[in-house]
């Protein structure tokens, strides 16, 4: 492809990503509101409908890919995206302001995530994502979520439980929460439909496997949402809920983005990302259990950040050897 006609796709991807994080919010927004009309509890809401939202754009690109019978781009998305939300995000927001673990919700959820991360393995050790699998995957979600609002509405003093309600926004009518639900919906169904388009043409250009992309390109473009809340989270003084959007986000990339491929596409998938990238992500998720609860008492400092970030490059590097 020649060099003028490969800025089309790029230009699709980086429309496409800032479309998806715009419209993400536009769809937490109405969706949040749309509950709080319905007088859900807003505690719940925050721990559900918010705590979801920053994984919307991997669950929208990965069902587009799906449905345009590619299901590694979207597996590459899931897993590329959790290492990406603990190398990069985490890592950037360390370096910015270091964190203090001090919610027990916080302290509960990262064993689960480890949990969650062997119930993925365990259905793709065989090589694929049959229509099982993916409902299994869609199971697991039902039960965090019912899991999560139950410890919610149990620890209502809970600085994260406090800090997600915080975040819900301002009351809006029913007619106006259904607009931007809506509004979100539909705009990020088009820019989704952007990113994939333009990651295959990419990939086809530069001759590399559409997981690679998946992993790279369109995991970091979809992480752009928990590197904002993170950040702006850090600087609020809220570091419960900076790391809880990293680690909310990577339950729901392992049991609702899998689950898209799994559900649409079903199949056999590139083995690399079982043999090579499952095993790196699983190697972060430790790295994240020992720098929160690590000989700092649980403070993820600017030295820590510095090596998940360090270690988030060396990735990159790995997959520019291997590509």
């Amino acid at each position: 492809m020649p060099v003028p006609d490969i800025l089309w796709p790029v230009a699709a991807i980086l429309t496409g990503i800032m479309l998806l994080v715009w419209s993400a919010d536009r769809f937490v927004d109405g969706a949040s509101s749309v509950a709080r009309n319905l007088r859900v509890p807003p505690m719940v809401i925050g721990l559900t409908i918010v705590s979801i939202g920053t994984s919307l754009p991997e669950m929208i690109v990965a069902a587009m890919a799906a449905l345009d019978a590619n299901r590694d781009l979207g597996i590459g998305n899931a897993i590329g995206s959790n290492i990406a939300n603990i190398g990069l995000v985490l890592g950037v927001t360390a370096l910015i302001m270091p964190l203090a673990v001090k919610s027990m919700t916080l302290r509960r959820e990262i064993p689960v995530l480890f949990l969650v991360t062997a119930f993925a393995f365990a259905l793709m050790s065989d090589g694929e994502l049959d229509f099982f699998d993916g409902v299994m995957l869609l199971t697991g979600l039902v039960l965090m979520l019912i899991w999560i609002a139950r410890i919610g509405l149990k620890d209502r003093h809970d600085p994260l439980v406090q800090e997600f309600t915080e975040s819900i926004p301002d009351q809006m009518t029913m007619r106006q929460s259904v607009f931007w639900f809506m509004v979100g919906l539909l705009v990020l169904m088009a820019s989704s439909r952007m990113v994939v388009w333009g990651a295959v043409e990419v990939a086809h250009a530069l001759g590399v496997s559409d997981l690679v992309i998946g992993l790279t390109i369109v995991a970091i473009g979809t992480s752009l949402p928990e590197l904002v809340a993170s950040i702006t989270s850090a600087l609020k003084g809220e570091a419960d809920m900076a790391i809880g959007n990293v680690i909310g986000s990577n339950m729901f990339n392992l049991l609702a983005v899998l689950a898209m491929p799994a559900l649409i596409y079903p199949g056999t998938f590139a083995a690399p990302a079982l043999l090579r990238d499952f095993p790196i992500m699983l190697g972060f998720t430790i790295a994240l259990l020992m720098v929160s609860f690590g000989l700092k008492l649980g403070k993820v400092n600017r030295f820590e950040g510095a090596l998940l970030l360090s270690g988030f490059a060396a990735y990159l590097y790995l997959l520019f050897l291997q590509a």
